[in-house]
Parts: C-alpha cells; sequence; structure tokens
C-alpha cells in the first residue's frame, strides 16, 4: 500500500488530542482574526448536547485540523482549524471557572479540564498560543485574569466565553463535558517539505457549497437506514422536488414563514437550514413520516402556485395568477389558505376575497412607494389568531384612498398590464399591448388636437405631458395588431383609425375624446382611480397606523456587528411611547430595564430559562449594567444575540405587538 511522504493523517479524539502533555498549539501571524461570533457557538453547543445524550457508540466529526511542525521547538503550526480550537477552548474555560466556582466544586473534573487548557507543569501559559496582537486577551479570558481596562473591552473571545458561561449552569457541566469527550477530528501534520498553502487552498475550495435546501435534505435522511432513506426519498422528497423544481429553496423558505410567524434570514447563506433545524431538533422515523406528508401535500399546494393553470376552477386559476404579478412574497399567506380550502376548511368565497385582499394590500403599497418586504410573517402571525385578526392586520398597514388616489394622479402606475386587464373587464392578456395615448418619445408633428404639432408646445407644456406620461390616465390597452401602427401616431389619428376600432371598451371610449392634453389624462384619471379603489378595495376592519414601522418580532437579527450599527434605528415605538434609541444595545438596555421595573419576576423567569442575559452576579470580566443591588444586565452579547432576547422577552411578557422600531435609512440598507 502506497503512502504519502510529506502529510500523516489521523483520526483522534479531540479531546485526548488537546489533553496530552506534549500538545502546544501557535497560531501563526499571517492567519486571520477569531471571528466566531455567538450563532456559531449556539450550534457547536447544540451538537455537543446531541452528541452527549446519543448511545455510546456516537460520535461528532469535526472536519479536519491542519498543522506542521514547529523546526525551532515541538510546537504545532496551527494552518487550518484556528476558529473552531479557540471556540473549544473558550468553552471548556467556561467549564473549567464554573466548577472552580462552586463551593464543593468536582476537584477531578476541574483537574481534566484545565489539562486541556493549560501547560503542563505551567498553569500561567495556554496550550493555545494565539496571534501575539490578541494573545493576552485570550490567555485572560481562558486563566480568568483581570486585565487594565477589562470592564469595557470589547472581544470575541469576552463574548463568545460569556455566551458558553451563560448557557452551561453547574449541574449540565458534565454532561457538556461528555459531549466534548466525543469529538473527532482528522489531524493532518505536515512534514518539512510539505507545501502548506496549497494543502491549505484544497480542504477549504472543494467545489460549490451545500445550498440550504440540500443541507435540509441530508440533514432529513442522515442517521436512517438505507431501506428508509429510501422509503422517505421515494414517498416524500421526490415528490416535494417534482412539484417545486427549481424553487425547492423558496418553497421551503416559505413553508418555514408560514409555520413559525418568524421572517427567515438568508443573508448569511444558512439561514433557512438553520431555521429548519430550529424548527425541527430531531426527528424519529414516525414523526418524520407525519412531517414529510405535510411537506410534500403543501409541496402541491406550492406547484399550483407557481402554475394556476393547474387549478380546475377558472376563476381561482385567475386569482392565483394576479397574486404572481404582484408579488410572490406572500406564498405563506396564501399557501396555508389554499390548503385550507383544499381540505373544505375554507370555502371557495372565502379563499377569493383572501386572495383579492392580498392583492389590494400589495397594489396599493407599490403604488405609494411603501416596500412589501418582511410583511408575510407578521400576517401569518394574525390568521393564527383568527379571520378578524388578519383582516385588521391587512387594514393596518393597507395605504388609504386619498393617500393612493394622489400617487395615481401623478406617479407611474405600476404593474399596468395587470391593473388595465381588470380595470377593462379582460380575462387574458394575451396579444395585448399596454399601449401610451400620449407617447413616451413623441416626434415633433405629434399633436394632441390636430392643431399644434409637439415641437410648437411650450417648454412647460412639454414637461406636463412627460410628466403624465406613465401614470393611469394616460394608459390603455390595445391589441398587438394595432399597437405598431399607434407607435408614434398623433392623437386624432388614432383616435378614429386605431381606438375606434379595439374590442377593449375602456379603449373604445377613447374614439369620444376631442383632442388629448394634461387635462383629458386628469379627467380619465379620476374616473379610473373611481374603478380601481373599488376593485382594489380597502378594509375598515382597522385603522391605518403604518409610517414604515417594523413589529419588533420582524426586526432584521444581524449576525456581529456589521457597519453602521451604531445608526440602525431611527426611533422605537415602546406601547404607545416614542422612543430615541439608535441600536440594538441601547434598545436591549431599556427593554430588559424597563421590563425589570414593571414585571420583574416574569423576566427573572425568561433570564432563568434562557440562561441570560440577567444574573445575580458579576460572574467574569465584560460590561455589566446594574438593575438593583442584587441583578445585573451583562452587555457583552453580539447584535444577533441581543435582538434574539428582546424578541423573545417581549413575546413571553405578551408585548411584542406593542413594540415597533423604525429603521434609519442607514439601517434600511445594511
Amino acid at each position: 500500500m502506497a503512502t504519502a511522504t510529506n502529510i500523516t493523517a489521523t483520526a483522534v479524539n479531540t479531546i485526548r488530542w488537546l489533553s496530552a502533555a506534549d500538545t502546544t498549539i501557535v497560531v501563526p501571524v499571517y492567519q486571520r482574526q477569531y471571528r466566531w461570533d455567538i450563532g456559531g457557538c449556539e450550534q457547536l453547543l447544540a451538537d455537543i448536547r446531541a452528541v452527549a445524550d446519543s448511545d455510546d457508540l456516537h460520535r461528532h466529526f469535526i472536519g479536519s485540523i491542519l498543522s506542521a511542525g514547529s523546526t525551532a521547538s515541538e510546537e504545532l503550526v496551527l494552518i487550518d482549524g484556528q476558529q473552531r480550537i479557540t471556540t473549544l477552548m473558550l468553552l471548556i474555560a467556561a467549564l473549567h471557572h464554573t466548577v472552580q466556582g462552586q463551593q464543593f466544586g468536582d476537584h477531578a473534573l476541574a483537574t481534566e479540564l484545565e489539562q486541556v487548557l493549560v501547560l503542563a507543569g505551567d498553569g500561567s501559559r495556554t496550550k493555545l498560543r494565539p496571534h501575539r496582537a490578541w494573545a493576552d486577551v485570550f490567555e485572560s479570558v481562558v486563566l480568568g485574569r483581570r486585565l487594565a481596562g477589562d470592564e469595557l473591552r470589547d472581544s470575541r473571545f469576552d463574548d463568545n466565553y460569556a455566551f458558553f458561561r451563560s448557557q452551561v449552569p453547574a449541574e449540565e457541566v458534565p454532561r457538556i463535558w461528555a459531549g466534548l469527550q466525543r469529538l473527532e477530528h482528522v489531524a493532518i501534520t505536515l512534514g518539512a517539505d510539505a507545501n502548506a498553502q496549497q494543502i491549505f487552498e484544497s480542504l477549504n475550495s472543494t467545489g460549490e457549497p451545500l445550498r440550504d435546501h440540500e443541507l435540509i435534505h441530508n440533514y432529513v435522511l442522515m442517521g436512517l437506514s438505507h431501506a428508509e432513506q429510501t422509503e422517505i426519498e421515494a414517498s416524500f422528497w421526490l415528490p416535494i422536488e417534482q412539484n417545486t423544481g427549481g424553487s425547492i429553496a423558496n418553497f421551503w423558505r416559505h413553508y418555514l414563514v408560514m409555520t413559525t410567524g418568524r421572517e427567515i434570514d438568508v443573508s448569511g447563506g444558512r439561514g433557512v437550514y438553520d431555521a429548519f433545524r430550529h424548527e425541527f431538533p430531531r426527528l424519529d422515523l414516525e414523526t418524520l413520516r407525519t412531517l414529510a406528508a405535510e411537506w410534500a401535500a403543501y409541496s402541491a399546494v406550492y406547484r399550483i402556485l407557481l402554475e394556476p393553470a393547474l387549478e380546475p376552477d377558472a376563476e381561482l386559476a385567475r386569482q392565483l395568477g394576479y397574486v404572481n404579478t404582484v408579488g410572490r412574497g406572500m406564498y405563506p399567506l396564501v399557501m396555508r389558505a389554499y390548503r385550507d380550502y383544499s381540505r373544505r376548511m375554507m370555502d371557495r368565497d372565502a379563499l377569493i376575497s383572501a386572495l383579492e385582499q392580498i392583492q389590494s394590500l400589495l397594489l396599493r403599497r407599490t403604488v405609494v412607494g411603501l416596500s412589501n418586504d418582511r410583511l408575510v410573517a407578521r400576517l401569518c402571525r394574525a390568521r393564527d389568531e383568527g379571520p378578524a385578526s388578519l383582516d385588521a392586520a391587512i387594514a393596518r398597514i393597507t395605504p388609504s384612498d386619498a393617500r393612493v388616489r394622489v400617487e395615481l394622479k401623478y406617479g407611474a402606475l405600476p404593474h399596468a398590464a395587470y391593473v388595465l386587464g381588470r380595470l377593462s373587464g379582460v380575462d387574458s392578456l394575451a396579444e395585448l399591448d399596454v399601449e401610451h395615448i400620449f407617447p413616451l418619445g413623441p416626434g415633433d408633428a405629434w399633436s394632441g388636437d390636430g392643431v399644434r404639432e409637439w415641437a410648437d408646445y411650450s417648454d412647460d407644456e412639454q414637461n406636463s405631458h412627460r410628466a403624465l406620461a406613465d401614470s393611469l390616465g394616460n394608459l390603455t390597452l390595445l391589441e398587438e395588431s394595432f399597437a405598431e401602427r399607434a407607435a408614434d401616431a398623433s392623437f386624432p389619428e388614432k383616435r378614429t383609425a386605431i381606438y375606434a376600432r379595439s374590442a377593449i371598451p375602456s379603449t373604445r371610449e377613447l374614439a369620444d375624446s376631442p383632442a388629448w392634453g394634461t387635462a383629458a389624462i386628469a379627467e380619465r384619471t379620476g374616473r379610473l382611480t373611481a374603478d380601481f379603489l373599488a376593485i382594489w378595495a380597502r378594509s375598515t376592519a382597522a385603522g391605518i397606523d403604518d409610517d414604515g414601522l417594523t413589529p419588533i418580532l420582524d426586526a432584521q437579527r444581524r449576525r456581529g456587528w456589521p457597519r453602521g450599527w451604531e445608526r440602525e434605528f431611527e426611533y422605537v415605538e415602546y406601547r404607545g411611547e416614542h422612543w430615541e434609541v439608535p441600536d440594538i444595545k441601547y434598545l436591549f438596555n431599556r427593554i430588559f430595564s424597563r421590563l425589570w421595573a414593571d414585571d420583574g419576576d416574569k423576566v427573572t423567569a425568561f433570564s432563568a430559562r434562557r440562561g441570560g442575559p440577567i444574573f445575580e452576579a458579576r460572574a467574569w470580566n465584560g460590561h455589566w449594567d446594574a438593575l438593583d443591588e442584587a441583578h445585573f444586565l451583562y452587555m457583552g452579547w453580539d447584535s444577533k444575540y441581543m435582538l434574539t432576547a428582546v424578541q423573545g422577552v417581549l413575546e413571553e411578557t405578551g408585548l411584542a405587538s406593542e413594540v415597533f422600531v423604525k429603521y434609519s435609512y442607514i439601517g434600511a440598507a445594511m
């Protein structure tokens, strides 16, 4: 058997590898800074808990660790694996300090933990030696030293250590230590003649990363026997893939928004998969069969949403097509409604009414220039409370008739073919074009009345016409056979030779207009606007209170501290109060301080279940704020953790529906 000459690779137990007396690991100067955030630590801790609770033969593989021997000493120079090893060291340091802090601590366990962290015979030096620029900070965290200025220090080492310290109570330390001892990795050691950079690039350039739906697929099937995998694949997964096609990733995102009532962050690349794992942390075979049947049923619904022509009811098919035109972002809401209809839990008229209401919401908001992003989760939550709650929730964020009327008078008409088709009562837009009665680019000879030519119009007149060119009153539908002839023709010519011959009633009416100009456009806009407001009506179930406000449960969780976080919010509305709160740190502090004063018992219970952010002592280095003489709020979390905690405590105290954030222009662009 041939062997490599410059590389040795061995499968090893990670903790035994780190605990060995001769293990000393050096991070070279060219390595990037430590970057793991609390989200990564949370996943690591979940994996360790899972393997700790599994049978004795189960192990958790953390990947490969690449190192090279140092020519000057017996140290290992870490080439790949710094982030994982550093995080494990921080977790073990948190366990060690927790055990040490107990009055009757487990001395044997403390010794085992210490063997991983410090050099044999020298308890003042850590086995992992980071880059010298941040070595002092790392060692102060791992060894529990206090350095000058620690109270206000900002570092990932502190943040992640604090997370582990808060999440693992003393009674759970043995469980986590048991899970840690089941971690394995491949230790790859390079010889003197190996090309370290080339090997590093090979390990980290293994093709395209798995996409969310591929990760979900692997997660669902992994751990099953071959026969069980074949059953789930054939009975459920293949139908899901066939129903959703190239939209399978969107299907999973929309399904999870529908079931959780929360927006799914896709900016980090694994948001859908992470949400799936959180929603379905464990899947035994029977549970999987039940859930997979539901997934397959919803995928069949999704196929009809994607291809409305598959719906046998012509009016439902038409309405589903309309929804596709104005925005597929509402699929989570439509999926649930259509599924209820298919199971006879909702009648046909109620479904059509719901689809019309969604169209009105989206179209009106588009007309007035409001974003339709991040709306659907709040509506899914409202729907779970009942039809009246959903109706009120939609009404609150649907612009008024007055506001829509103004925008239609002067603004460009969105989804023009769809709007004109419904206003005209046209069943199909096939072989129809949107016609600009006053053309977008008139020639010098164009005339609106057959007397004055375009070249004779004043600058103000020309500008007034151009400003209204894309508005509702200047648009109509026209058969393709007429469209080419109408392109740049003057209005008198089009009126008699083209519009009068159209089969579309609203277009034929133009033949009755003696001339075409800004006055005619304004008059026609007024007439069509009345029809617009009747077709895309606004429910009066609730008043309008949407000023670009985002419910706190839909606020965006951002990993780490992205650029601009200090000015993310313009303000916050808290139960009718207006708070000048510029960032998540400020909001986190103010929410917990306020709730502590208003309902301390509930906040204490929330914090106890969650492992923070309120503690009875300043148990480690970092930034703390005192709530009273015996309770302290730890402020050293990252932005995602802070917002998650704010959302969680407000939801548990029943106040989430009364708290909104207003993003600043910086926050909107982040």
